[in-house]
């Protein structure tokens, strides 16, 4: 069975990173990642017309998050994908944990509630609609760390150790589905964790390494398993096409070194994001209670001059 819905998967020649990187684009996402940019853009250029700033590292970050997308949903990695588990955990692992990172950095719903226009008094417009959303219950459960966890946890484990990973990755629909999937399980994870955008969570800087942390060591254990499994453990790769030559367990203990390695990968960025974050919010507040150290300074000053001038009169 062809498990990819490309008609040329079955045939692909040996895995190379110069194939891998060839033009292949996955109409949906491409169109994805185009809106995606076009939209962004036009906001950064409604807030720059109206003579407000915005950070260019936020508009690269959000570019290079969507360029991750494009990487691996845009190009024969996708075919490699569907055939070969180590190229598929690549894919899973940039989408899930690269992507949302540089996306969230960028801060796209920041931009959106700064550039759309607010809409008439007792009127709803895309940025109340978008507000509304923002403080709503259902957004406060899936951004909460009881719900964000385990749903981080479960993509792994409940995924690809279950039939559902082989029924999705039997259509062309059932693929897309599961990349966005877990492209959405990326965002609503790292998005109360990093905390640039506004949303329903905002937990201090402690709290969020410890969240952070909490995520992490089942994704190393996820690929320790995979590398120590002695047979192939998922029915899609099982057999992989001769005309690839490799061995699916060889295969699936690369994937298994992959998904181990990677989990340190968005660690780090978000730690370092968060101690930069910590380091600002410091210097503010530092910066703040000098001002109103010099403001009561003053006031003290003023009053002692006072004192001076009324003495001065009686004296006269």
């Amino acid at each position: 069975m062809d498990h990819s819905g490309h008609g040329m998967t079955m045939d692909l020649p040996p895995f190379t990173l110069g194939r891998g990187l060839q033009w292949s684009a996955d109409p949906f996402f491409l169109v994805a990642c185009l809106v995606g940019l076009g939209l962004y853009a036009y906001g950064v250029v409604r807030l720059r017309r109206r003579g407000d700033k915005w950070s260019a590292a936020r508009t690269v970050s959000f570019v290079l998050g969507v360029l991750t997308i494009g990487l691996v949903m845009c190009t024969k990695l996708n075919d490699y994908g569907m055939v070969m588990f180590s190229v598929h955990m690549v894919q899973h692992m940039i989408i899930s944990m690269l992507s949302p990172i540089l996306i969230l950095l960028g801060a796209p719903v920041t931009l959106a509630l700064r550039a759309l226009p607010t809409a008439g008094k007792g009127r709803k417009g895309p940025r109340e609609l978008l507000l509304m959303l923002l403080h709503s219950r259902y957004m406060r459960i899936i951004t909460h760390p009881a719900f964000t966890i385990p749903l981080f946890i479960a993509s792994l484990y409940a995924l690809y150790f279950t039939p559902i990973f082989d029924f999705l990755m039997g259509s062309k629909a059932g693929h897309i589905a599961m990349m966005v999937h877990f492209l959405a399980v990326g965002v609503v994870f790292f998005w109360p964790i990093i905390g640039v955008d506004p949303g329903p969570q905002r937990p201090g800087y402690l709290m969020r390494m410890l969240e952070l942390f909490a995520g992490m060591p089942f994704h190393a254990f996820f690929g320790i398993a995979l590398m120590m499994a002695s047979t192939p453990m998922v029915e899609t790769f099982k057999n992989p096409p001769a005309s690839l030559g490799i061995e699916a367990l060889s295969d699936q203990t690369a994937a298994g070194g992959i998904a181990w390695a990677f989990s340190e990968i968005p660690s780090v960025l978000v730690l370092l994001a968060l101690l930069f974050q910590w380091y600002g919010s410091e210097q503010r507040q530092a910066r703040r209670k000098d001002r109103a150290a010099d403001r009561d300074g003053d006031k003290e000053l003023e009053a002692y001059n006072a004192y001076l001038a009324s003495l001065n009169a009686r004296g006269h």
